[in-house]
Order: structure tokens, then C-alpha cells, then sequence
């Protein structure tokens, strides 16, 4: 298997069913996890020097931090619904507790914190939602802590791309800090695939093609992307969702094109 591939394990004592942190990635900013709650069941965490966006990819849950508490919030019971999440940020040096009023799926985010903000709900009508692309390339966006929104490191984002399409395409990558042109982050992909029995293509390639993976993923399957283009494709039948997590030395998310495939922008426009 490859090692940008990390696989869900049997939930622990905490719920825990997806760990990556910077040292198993062999990075320096994204951490990722991911709890399976079963109603009633709770997890509490310290943040320590880590800033944190919870996500509650499905179920309804009562999350408290040390001065906020967010009761009842959760609305779609699966992903596939296609509305946008109820999220929480917590600052680092800050705690947060999650109580499940249902079963619950939620995604933990982490980056470096510099305590600049306090905790906040995250509603879905904060969530910005935007097509992207066209025809085959056309993908369903939804900016969950993007640039513009305060945080210290992280930025998050869901996608949806229907089957048959590609997404994260044309191909695109931001592995230099090189601004004002590109900058560095790391990303996860936390995807979800419907039917949960399908799979879809991801390929993480750099230009010299040191890094070049064809990946076959499948449901609650995390695709480390610690550099090169990385873009994703859905086979017929099977409609793809995934978490994007991203972090790095300066907060924004500047992108260069592959130049082999930068003409698909022109006919993408002209569509």
C-alpha cells in the first residue's frame, strides 16, 4: 500500500478511527483525525499549541470549550446530503469536549495555533458555496474556514464531485513558498465515496516526477499530499466527497498550474 495512504483502524477507547499527525506524515503543520461516536458517547480534548476546526461530518452534538458551549448543532445525518456542516473552531491553549446526541462522525483539523482568536460556531449559512469548474471538470464547493475567515494556520473545505467527473483539476499544486506566486501547504483528503463500496482515482505526481502515484481510494480513505499536483477522479456509478485540510507557513492558498494541462483552463472558460 502507499504511503500516502493511510486506511481507517478499529475505533479505540476514544472513538478515534483516523489518526495523522505531522510526524506519521513526515511534515510540519496538518494534523487529521477522525471519531466514530455512538450516541451518548463523548471525547475531551486538550488543544495545547494546536488551533482545531471540528467538523461534524454527520450526526447532532452537544461541544463545549472552556468559555463557549454550542448545544444541539448538527443537522444532515450523512455527508451526501449535500448541505453544508455545523463547525466549530477552538484556539490553541483551549479545550473542547463533543457529546453525541446521535451517532456522530466528525472530523478534528489541526494546525498550528498562535492564540490569535477565540472559540466560534461555525453555522452552515456561514459556509460559503460555490460551483467550480464545468462539464466534466464541474465540482460542488464548500468553504468551511477559507483564507478570508480567521484562523491562525488552517483552512478547510469540502468538495463534491459527481460521478464520471474530476476534480482538483485541472491539476494545480502548492508545494513552494514562493509568494506572491504559490504557497507552501500541506493537505489531507478525507474521502467519502456513494455507494460506500466504490473507490475513486487520486494521483500525486511533482514535476520532475520523483513523487508520481496513481492511487486507488476507497470510503474513509486519507490521502497525504505533501507536495506535487494531486487531482481526483471519480469512476462512473460513484459520487465522490472529500475533506480538504490545509496548512503551512503563511496563511493563504496560492496555486500553480500544471503548464502541460493549463489549456484545459481556456476551454473550461470558453464552456
Amino acid at each position: 500500500m502507499s504511503h500516502l495512504i493511510v486506511k481507517p483502524h478499529e475505533k479505540d477507547k476514544e472513538g478515534k478511527v483516523i489518526s495523522v499527525s505531522p510526524e506519521s506524515a513526515g511534515w510540519e503543520y496538518v494534523g487529521f483525525e477522525v471519531y466514530s461516536l455512538s450516541e451518548g458517547e463523548s471525547i475531551y480534548k486538550q488543544t495545547e499549541n494546536q488551533e482545531i476546526c471540528l467538523v461534524l461530518l454527520s450526526g447532532r452534538a452537544d461541544v463545549a470549550t472552556s468559555k463557549s458551549n454550542f448545544e444541539d448543532i448538527g443537522k444532515r445525518m450523512t455527508v451526501f446530503e449535500k448541505i453544508p456542516p455545523y463547525s466549530v473552531y477552538v484556539p490553541n491553549q483551549d479545550e473542547f469536549t463533543v457529546q453525541a446526541l446521535t451517532d456522530v462522525e466528525i472530523a478534528v483539523c489541526l494546525a498550528p495555533g498562535k492564540g490569535s482568536y477565540e472559540a466560534r460556531l461555525i453555522t452552515p449559512d456561514d459556509v460559503g458555496q460555490e460551483d467550480r469548474g464545468s462539464g466534466k471538470m464541474s465540482r460542488k464547493i464548500h468553504n468551511i474556514l477559507p483564507e478570508q475567515k480567521e484562523a491562525d494556520s488552517l483552512l478547510v473545505v469540502e468538495v463534491y464531485t459527481p460521478d464520471g467527473n474530476t476534480s482538483s483539476y485541472p491539476p494545480h499544486k502548492h508545494d513552494k513558498n514562493n509568494l506572491p506566486e504559490e504557497s507552501y501547504l500541506e493537505e489531507t483528503y478525507y474521502h467519502k465515496v456513494n455507494p460506500d463500496q466504490g473507490f475513486v482515482f487520486q494521483r500525486v505526481y511533482n514535476d520532475d516526477r520523483s513523487l508520481d502515484e496513481t492511487l486507488s481510494v476507497e470510503n474513509e480513505n486519507v490521502v497525504l499530499v505533501p507536495e506535487g499536483y494531486h487531482p481526483v477522479s471519480c469512476v462512473p456509478g460513484y459520487e465522490s466527497y472529500y475533506l480538504n485540510v490545509m496548512a503551512g507557513p503563511i496563511r493563504t492558498w496560492q496555486f500553480h498550474n500544471d503548464p502541460d494541462h493549463e489549456w484545459l483552463f481556456q476551454s473550461q472558460n470558453k464552456s
